[in-house]
């Protein structure tokens, strides 16, 4: 079987893509601005889940293997 994704699904995945990234980029930013130290912590945590998230979004991208 082979894994393809639709015009649509693929514009969607892009859009969650690019959202994700902006996500991403505001909680760096603003945990090095942080100066309570539990706010800090709690960015970190979304910056590790975020990168996680925008590697298996990647991961519907580029993967187009047949199984």
């Amino acid at each position: 079987m082979t894994k393809y994704l639709g015009l649509h699904e693929t514009l969607d995945v892009h859009e969650l893509l690019t959202f994700k990234n902006l996500c991403l980029t505001k909680a760096v930013t603003m945990s090095k601005l942080a100066q309570d130290e539990e706010l800090r912590a709690i960015l970190e945590s979304d910056v590790t889940t975020g990168t996680q998230h925008i590697q298996q979004l990647q991961k519907f991208i580029t993967d187009r293997e047949v199984q």
